[in-house]
């Protein structure tokens, strides 16, 4: 058969988490007054809670599992609590489509390093030829988006937001490959990501003491708050977790260039960043990156 069941609903999970996922940035834009540290330390650290309370029999179920992945679930609880501070302030400092494009086109090739060099996986050649059209696809999206110029923020301010993304990236991908180690090793899906997610939490938290001061400042700013811990970060990462019980995180990774593609059509038709021919014709190559995902072609790797 040319379509696998299971592996076809891992990666409609991510495709559906992704979607949720590419919204975020064009809905911090909507509360300008609030920190992006402040907007990602409650939608990571709510959304965190809301895993726990919703994986609370599983977490009963393997807590002493978990005890025995002490190390590797530290490890990805500190990676998601990294993730949302690099990359909502990437975006702040670089745009809504550039610093999600190089935040999630980043995260695939640090995944894939990850499980080569530390969990032994191959490196399929349909992945590669899907990272090819991800990579070219990321490239031309980036051409037909805003210049870093137009932004109303400084040079050095500017280049170290791109260094921001890059770090959100290398997170995302600890984070993912932490998590299909855990499912690997019979932790359940639910278990896995409402654990990190709860170290992220217990993590960020604290420090919206210090950030949060116009989070709850006006209804939008609220409904844009509890929107980003719901949607995005609860259901998001729920789906994500589900996809990577079939799929490996490299390819689960490689799925989540959908989220510029969302982000960038967001903010062409929210915020109002322009966008050309290139653009269009980065969606084009993204989208064939996907359905490589998506259909079965013959097993064949790269490295022993």
């Amino acid at each position: 058969m040319l379509w696998r069941n299971d592996v076809l609903g891992g990666v409609i999970s991510v495709v559906l988490a992704s979607v949720l996922c590419g919204t975020t940035g064009t809905a911090a834009t909507l509360t300008p007054d609030v920190s992006p540290m402040a907007t990602g330390a409650f939608a990571m650290g709510i959304g965190g809670l809301l895993l726990l309370l919703n994986a609370r029999q599983a977490l009963v179920n393997d807590l002493r599992k978990l005890t025995s992945q002490a190390k590797l679930l530290f490890i990805g609880g500190v990676s998601v609590a990294i993730y949302p501070l690099a990359f909502y302030t990437s975006m702040k400092w670089t745009g809504v489509a550039i610093g999600t494009v190089i935040s999630i086109a980043s995260a695939p090739f640090f995944t894939v390093i990850l499980e080569r060099l530390i969990s032994k996986k191959k490196i399929s050649l349909q992945w590669m030829v899907s990272f090819a059209f991800g990579a070219l696809g990321i490239i031309f999206l980036t051409l037909g988006k805003q210049k870093v110029s137009d932004l109303e923020v400084d040079a050095v301010t500017q280049y170290l937001g791109v260094v921001l993304g890059i770090i959100a990236g290398l997170a995302y991908a600890t984070y993912s490959w932490a998590a299909k180690r855990m499912i690997e090793d019979g932790i359940s899906a639910k278990s896995s990501v409402a654990s990190m997610f709860g170290i992220a939490a217990m993590l960020l938290l604290p420090s919206l003491f210090f950030t949060g001061d116009n989070l709850f400042a006006s209804t939008t700013n609220s409904a844009v708050a509890l929107y980003m811990a719901v949607v995005p970060m609860f259901f998001g990462y729920f789906l994500f977790g589900l996809g990577l019980q079939h799929i490996d995180a490299s390819r689960a990774t490689l799925i989540t260039l959908l989220e510029p593609v969302v982000a960038t059509l967001l903010a062409i038709v929210i915020v109002g960043e322009m966008f050309d021919f290139n653009g269009w014709l980065g969606i084009f190559f993204i989208s064939v990156c996907l359905m490589f995902q998506m259909i079965k072609l013959p097993k064949k790797s790269l490295g022993a």
